[in-house]
């Protein structure tokens, strides 16, 4: 989490404010449009003074953590290598590869492995079937949970009170079509939708003419991560014999990375 809001530091009691500080600026530069942001525009999004933020960046610059260049910082190719050791430890990372390609129904399609990230969804694998959606997600890419379907999917694993404190103060969502939901309250009456029946859609929610359909793996232990297996169809090859037939489907996977002695 960003411990910056709005040009103000929001240091959480406890951490240290360098590396708090240190992450916010990771966030923000990620955030960029451009990909990279100059000492100033950092220094002001940060709320801290421009000597402080200097020494951060030294230090991130000199991890390899982001990189200086003529337009500003940028992201480093350390945190590649950070990330695909996080992810080559993840085996249903893997797992998931080789379902997806195993299936005769998935191998053709286009689908993602998605955790949950506060009140977005982050990408942790995909598998592009032929020919691929190109409007979905990449690995690190984060959505809006109100407006996908493994959004949903892992929201409805919560109780509709945990999810209004999670939305607390967020008046409208956002907003990737016009289809997308802008309240809390609709978007709960989608999360009771999927939870009784145990999966959850985005109809052009989240990209027009695209149609998500999502299932929760069941989780190996408390420490790890929720997932979410999520599928996207072009609007124009969805109906309900389609989705009736991927939601058995995803669901056989799903429950195979949740215990990896299911047999399929």
């Amino acid at each position: 989490m960003c411990p910056v809001r709005g040009g103000t530091d929001v240091t959480p009691p406890g951490a240290a404010p360098a590396v708090s500080r240190a992450v916010a600026i990771l966030d923000a530069i990620a955030a960029s449009e451009s990909g990279s942001m100059t000492l100033s525009d950092l220094s002001r999004d940060l709320g801290v003074p421009k000597s402080s933020t200097s020494t951060i960046c030294t230090a991130l610059e000199l991890g390899g953590l982001i990189r200086r260049g003529d337009l500003g910082y940028s992201l480093g190719r350390k945190l590649v290598e950070l990330g695909g050791s996080y992810l080559a430890r993840l085996d249903q990372v893997s797992e998931f590869h080789r379902a997806c390609l195993e299936s005769e129904i998935l191998r053709g399609e286009t689908l993602r492995l998605s955790t949950a990230a506060g009140i977005e969804t982050l990408c942790l694998a995909r598998y592009e079937g032929h020919p691929a959606i190109r409007l979905t997600t990449n690995i690190g890419d984060r959505l809006p949970a109100s407006s996908c379907a493994q959004g949903k999917a892992l929201l409805a694993r919560l109780d509709d009170s945990e999810i209004e404190r999670l939305y607390h103060g967020i008046d409208e969502l956002p907003q990737l079509t016009g289809r997308s939901r802008r309240t809390v309250p609709r978007l709960l009456k989608d999360v009771q939708l999927a939870r009784a029946r145990g999966y959850a859609i985005d109809d052009e929610e989240s990209a027009d003419s695209v149609v998500g359909l999502a299932v929760v793996a069941p989780t190996r232990g408390v420490r790890a991560p929720i997932l979410a297996i999520s599928i996207t169809k072009h609007k124009s090859e969805w109906n309900d014999d389609v989705r009736d037939r991927l939601v058995a489907e995803l669901t056989r996977v799903a429950t195979s990375l949740g215990n990896p002695m299911a047999t399929g």
